[in-house]
């Protein structure tokens, strides 16, 4: 964007600046602001960080067509008549354009607007014409254009004045009553009126750029920043969180060496690699604060329970939390049967299920991510592991490092995420990884087919029936809605219920109680029900080595980091286990991307797939509540800025710690910080 001559500087003639009310903008009508305030719009930087969600290519001007293009189309000529039409209280104002340049008889289109009564005003027979937009055949000949984009080309203006067309013309998203069109006029005055700071080129370019290559360039430098302060926030997160006194846990307890010696397999080299990592943090004196990251069923969950029998041993109470009410009570059985011989009190403390326990002193206390918010019924644990760590964002840890005295923070997940995003989501943490598999695992082989393919796997899953097996069948809604056109986890169960009887069914969802849950849950770890009509609310933890076929309806809704996270629900056993991934109806061309499910087993492969694919998407959204947001980087094509961001920040950090020579990033910090550490006591 070349700068223009400037502008009025707002009302009063105050000079604006990044930090100017929006209040201070041209034409800010009451009605306007409250629509930019409530898209948590303050001030004028906040307005110039909203950037565009594309730019469209406004420059060229083919021949006028006489067939519709494909797509949108930029096109320049003359108005050589308009027309207003009344139909009751609505109106429809035409135009026609005509090519500027041609023969005898100038090839025209026509175009529309409908009940913009204020066009008659602006639009005239005779002005020169840029439209943008898509054509469509008309009955009688000839094509129309529906509320084009335009802009009436003044003699006496340069074209560099014009904002809409006759450029690379960035398309913002609309918020509220504010159109793409009107944040385009609206950020380009603000961008004219404010001053030079080093950032300013950069905001102009990622608005209004010159060419292509200024685009990305201002892309770039802007990611960069972006990535930078995210960064600094989590190093000095990472600070707080280490910089406390924790209590010393040492390894060498006899009640390990117990456990371990009693379990019925032995441990992999990566296990007990992890275990390591994971003690000398428990004795260092220092808040261990670790991530434990492994693909489904590579074991994370003994190597939990090994350092919370280190804490009791040490004397301490440890506490391990759980996504949802299902996975706590399993982990609850799973727990009572391994601590029972070796005398140590466990507790389970849900919504539905509150035990007090017998004993005041050491213990392991089994629940849901509520704990958190209810510490009373926890104590004080020396150790707190969290598994599903993508259900646990940076507030939630920011939370429990809060608290007096600091306990040691294990978190866990099978969430295969690349270490693109690892560094992003868990930058406060360090990382422990389990690559390598438990010997004696069966693979899971996995079949993709069409939706006419259905009749089949239903036979394929009655067979495995007969022989004594279990199944889930996975839906992406409980109930149908009523424009969604997917299945529904409440219809399907009455349908499966009949096809597979006397094999008997049982429907499992987010909406139950809790206590049905854990009983339909019970019943098919004991093998009474045979096969679970379920939502995803199975995708985590859930383990029964009797079931070997997971079948899942309209696959394409889910992404292919969740249908392994569903698939890792079966071959938990000795037996061979298959995963049918069913496409919707009329969703065939989506199967492709299923393909490397086919061929993969690895979920670290398949999660760099999936982010390729869909982007980092829900990820970066839900696990960042009050970091500052990533709307520029492309991950993991950034992967070489966010690592330059990360050692960036350590290094300032480390030379300035209280940043008192970088005042302008510390007012950031300290604004993000604040949307960070809300409602943490």
């Amino acid at each position: 964007m070349s700068k223009p001559a400037k502008a009025s500087a707002g009302p009063d003639d105050v000079p604006l600046t990044w930090d100017s009310p929006l209040v201070a903008l041209p034409r800010m009508t009451a009605a306007k602001l409250r629509d930019l305030h409530a898209a948590g719009f303050a001030n004028v930087r906040d307005l110039l960080r909203h950037y565009p969600r594309r730019h469209e290519d406004r420059v060229k001007f083919p021949a006028f067509p006489s067939q519709p293009p494909s797509g949108s189309v930029c096109l320049r000529g003359t108005v050589v008549e308009t027309k207003t039409s009344y139909f009751g209280r609505r109106c429809q104002f035409t135009l026609t354009l005509a090519e500027p340049s041609g023969p005898a008889a100038p090839a025209t289109v026509r175009c529309r607007w409908f009940n913009l009564r204020y066009l008659p005003k602006i639009l005239k027979a005779g002005q020169d014409l840029i439209i943008h937009g898509r054509a469509r055949p008309l009955k009688k000949g000839g094509l129309v254009f529906d509320h084009p984009d335009f802009e009436v080309l003044e003699t006496d203006a340069p074209d560099s004045a014009l904002i809409h067309l006759n450029r690379i013309t960035p398309v913002h998203p609309s918020i509220g009553s504010w159109s793409p069109r009107m944040l385009r006029r609206l950020i380009f005055e603000t961008l004219v009126m404010l001053p030079d700071e080093p950032d300013t080129p950069a905001l102009r370019a990622i608005h209004f750029p010159e060419s292509w290559e200024q685009l990305e360039t201002a892309r770039t430098h802007l990611a960069r920043e972006e990535l930078f302060e995210m960064q600094c926030v989590l190093a000095r997160q990472r600070a707080r969180q280490t910089s406390g006194r924790a209590p010393v846990i040492a390894r060498q307890q006899p009640l390990i060496a117990d456990f371990i010696k009693a379990l019925p397999f032995a441990l992999t080299d990566a296990q007990k690699r992890v275990l390591g990592q994971i003690f000398d943090d428990l004795s260092s004196g220092h808040p261990m604060n670790r991530l434990l990251h492994g693909d489904v069923g590579s074991g994370k969950t003994v190597v939990a329970a090994v350092a919370m029998l280190g804490a009791v041993a040490a004397g301490h109470s440890a506490a391990l939390m759980a996504p949802t009410q299902v996975l706590a009570h399993q982990h609850y059985e799973n727990f009572r049967k391994f601590c029972q011989p070796l005398g140590i009190p466990v507790v389970l403390r849900t919504a539905a299920r509150k035990e007090s326990g017998s004993s005041d002193g050491p213990r392991i206390v089994i629940g849901t991510h509520a704990l958190l918010f209810a510490p009373e019924t926890v104590g004080h644990p020396a150790l707190v592991v969290i598994d599903e760590q993508h259900k646990f964002g940076v507030r939630q840890r920011a939370k429990l490092s809060a608290q007096q005295p600091h306990p040691h923070v294990l978190v866990m997940s099978a969430t295969p995420i690349p270490r693109t995003l690892a560094l992003t989501l868990y930058g406060d943490l360090d990382l422990s990884l389990i690559d390598e598999m438990p010997p004696g695992r069966m693979p899971v082989r996995t079949l993709v087919r069409a939706h006419d393919k259905l009749d089949e796997a239903a036979a394929f899953v009655r067979q495995k029936l007969e022989e004594g097996r279990q199944a889930y069948l996975v839906y992406p809604l409980i109930e149908e809605g009523a424009k969604s056109g997917l299945k529904a986890a409440t219809a399907e169960y009455e349908r499966w219920n009949t096809l597979l009887a006397p094999h008997r069914c049982e429907l499992l969802h987010g909406k139950l109680k809790a206590g049905e849950k854990d009983e339909i849950m019970n019943r098919f770890r004991s093998g009474d029900t045979r096969v679970l009509v379920s939502t995803t609310v199975i995708e985590v933890g859930i383990d029964v080595a009797n079931a070997t076929v997971l079948l899942v309806e309209n696959a394409e809704r889910f992404g292919l980091a969740q249908l392994h996270q569903l698939r890792g629900r079966v071959g938990r056993g000795a037996e061979k286990s298959w995963c049918i991934l069913l496409a919707g109806k009329g969703e065939e061309e989506k199967l492709d991307r299923f393909k490397i499910l086919e061929q993969a087993s690895d979920g670290f492969s398949i999660a760099e797939a999936d982010l390729e694919l869909r982007g980092p998407g829900d990820l970066l959204g839900t696990a960042q509540t009050g970091l500052p947001p990533i709307r520029l980087a492309k991950l993991p094509r950034d992967l070489c800025l966010l690592e330059e961001a990360r050692e960036k920040a350590r290094r300032i950090l480390s030379e300035d710690p209280h940043l008192k020579h970088h005042p302008d990033l510390r007012a950031r910090l300290v604004f993000w910080e604040k949307q960070l550490f809300a409602g943490v006591a």
